[in-house]
Formats: structure tokens, sequence, C-alpha cells
């Protein structure tokens, strides 16, 4: 319902919580209005429909309408390692997350690491293992009850690290990752992986999927080597090109721009993928030059990179904890507008004062510090 003691509360349907899908209940909700805060409790009942009491409450918030000015904040994470996490309970990006009220956040992939943390994922009841220890931790339970989420996924919550479609490791294979991912984290299950969401006459975004399409990366560079697939490539460009919002933004799980190490061969700003990479950079200079940015996860540094030859802006959150940051090969004047090997995320900001819209992007430290603040201000459409 729309008020927190729930008394104009409406009560959807049981949903039997079951073994073969990790004890996991989903369900959706439709009708909801727009631009509105949402209060709800989860009540669960034993194998008899004997009550068992209250589990919990949360809130969340729903889109506003595609007329309605664009005043909001969200929160972008990702690369969260278990025994990196740096408190107990959880990440400190958690809790300094949720002070700042965001509106949504975005989970940008590599939410747990099959391959780098023990027991490694070789099976699918330890792929499961894994998703249910991390998103059991409290800190990590208070935000997500909290706040609506867009959850993507990468490499190491897929398979293993720089994983392709028909890889294994051990007993788990590919295509079981893909399925758990689905499984574990909030998504349409009916439609494809990849998604856009408008928010307000201010803001549209794009979640790409980098994983469902990719060819292997060991193949030689060229026209028909791609990670997005001809299907999404597609659906990008023709919704970003009819897209009318005042700032457009890709929340993508790996680089566009980077700078990244030179031995790395799995993302668009490697030379692995410099064919594909240079198409999309080229198509968005040509047809949305100046309300385009790029949000990236996957990198365990925080920066704000601009590509030499198209101008592409693009943030990257940085790892979620300090301990899990590392791996840059370092500062690049010629591209970085900002550099930092620490771990944290980012704010970005959207505020409406009469025909003008302001974005800004704040990348903060652990502790919710701002560390870097980049502004652009612009007529709205």
């Amino acid at each position: 319902g729309t008020r927190p003691d729930l008394s104009d509360a409406q009560e959807t349907k049981s949903v039997a919580a079951v073994a073969e899908n990790d004890f996991i209940a989903e369900f959706k909700l439709e009708g909801l209005k727009p631009g509105t805060t949402y209060y709800y409790a989860s009540v669960g009942s034993g194998p008899e429909g004997t009550a068992t009491g209250e589990i919990f409450q949360g809130q969340f918030q729903t889109a506003p309408s595609v007329e309605a000015p664009g005043n909001l904040r969200f929160c972008v994470m990702t690369c969260q390692g278990y025994p990196d996490r740096g408190h107990p309970d959880g990440h400190d990006i958690y809790p300094s997350m949720l002070a700042l009220k965001p509106q949504f956040a975005c989970l940008t992939g590599d939410l747990v690491y099959y391959d780098n943390d023990a027991p490694r994922a070789t099976s699918v009841r330890l792929a499961r293992y894994h998703w249910e220890r991390m998103f059991s931790l409290l800190r990590l339970v208070e935000f997500n009850r909290n706040v609506g989420c867009y959850w993507l996924k990468d490499d190491h919550d897929t398979l293993t690290n720089d994983a392709w479609p028909g890889m294994r490791a051990g007993e788990l294979a590919y295509a079981e990752g893909q399925k758990i991912f689905r499984q574990q984290a909030p998504m349409d299950d009916d439609g494809p992986s990849y998604r856009t969401f408008r928010w307000g006459r201010d803001l549209q975004l794009w979640f790409t999927d980098g994983r469902d399409f990719r060819s292997p990366n060991k193949l030689p560079d060229g026209p028909d080597k791609t990670i997005w697939g001809a299907e999404q490539k597609e659906w990008f460009t023709r919704t970003v090109k009819a897209s009318q919002a005042t700032w457009k933004i890709l929340v993508s799980p790996t680089p566009l721009v980077g700078p990244d190490r030179k031995d790395k061969h799995d993302n668009h700003s490697n030379d692995s993928f410099k064919h594909e990479g240079d198409e999309i950079r080229d198509w968005l200079k040509a047809n949305v030059p100046d309300n385009f940015f790029v949000i990236t996860g996957d990198r365990h540094w925080q920066y704000h990179s601009v590509h030499p030859g198209t101008g592409l802006n693009e943030f990257s959150v940085g790892a979620a904890s300090n301990e899990h940051a590392g791996g840059t090969p370092g500062f690049n004047p010629a591209i970085h507008k900002f550099h930092r090997v620490k771990g944290g995320f980012l704010a970005v900001t959207l505020q409406r004062e009469g025909a003008s819209s302001q974005i800004q992007f704040e990348l903060r430290d652990v502790h919710g510090e701002v560390v870097y603040t980049w502004k652009q201000t612009r007529t709205a459409r």
C-alpha cells in the first residue's frame, strides 16, 4: 500500500518457495501508480498453512510518468567479494548508499565471485550457496528491502572470469549459470536480459547484457565478433535514437572507454573487441553527441574517462570495498579526468529548475564521502 502502516494495503496471492528454485518466491506487482512510494510486508506460512508471522517490512519507489520533471537520485555499485567485504555484516557502501535515500540503485554485476571466493562454485548447489551467503548479510538485506534495484550480471556471477557461452566450471555449465542469475536476481523472466526504463521527462536508462550473446574472447577481431549480438545492438540504437529524454545513460557491466590493462581481452575497451567497440562509440558520437553517458561496472578502480576519438564520457563506479580495489593500468592524462584506486560507488542526481535540467555524477568512497564531482546542464526536452 501507499501508507507506512499498510492500512490501505492489498494482499497478493501466496507463492510457494520450493527447493527446486532455491526457496525463492517471485511474484509480479501490476497497476502501480507512477512516482509513488509503496510500503509492503512479507508474511510466511508453514507447509500446512500455519502462519509463521511477518518476515520483514520494506518500501520502494516507482518511476515518475514521462511528463514529470526529473528530480531524483540513484546509486550504482559493482564488484563485491565476500572475503573483501570489510565488515562482518556486509560492505560499507550499503549503509552509505541507503543514507542518500536513492529512488533506485543499479547492481551492475560480479555480485558474487563463483571462481575467486572459496568454495569455488563447480555445481548448482555451490553457486546457490554464494548467493545465499552474500545476500543474507544484514547490511545487504536492509538496503535491498528499502530500495528498488536493477540487476545486471557479468562473468564472475555467471560462471568464471572472462567467460562466454558454452564453457563449464566443473559440473556447472554456462547455461546453468545464466539460469541461476535469473532465479536469484529480480528480473522479468519473460523478457530479454537487456532492458530500458524511463524515469520522468529527463532520464532514460539502458541496461545491456554482455554475457548472453558474446563471441568467444579468443576469436580474431572483426565485424562478426560481438559482445552484444546483432539483436541487442539493433534494439540499443533504435531505442536510444527514439528517446526524447533530456539525459540518456547506459549502465553497462563492462567498459566502452576504459582504458583497461593491455593483457585483458573481455570488453569493448580492449583490442580484442575493438571493431564492435568502435562501431558503438562512432554511432553514439553521430547520434547522441552531448547528452549520453556510460556508467560501467567490472573495473576495480574509480574513474571518469573521456574517449579521445568520440568524446564519450564514462564513469567507473569502482569496487564495493577498499579491500577489493586494484588492477588499474594507471592514470592516463590523455583519457582520465579522474582516477582513484579505492572502493566506493557512484551517485547520480538530476535537478530540474525551470526549463533547465542538471545532471551531477558523484564518485563517493565506501563511507559516502564525495571524492569527485562532474555536472552538466542543458535545456530540458
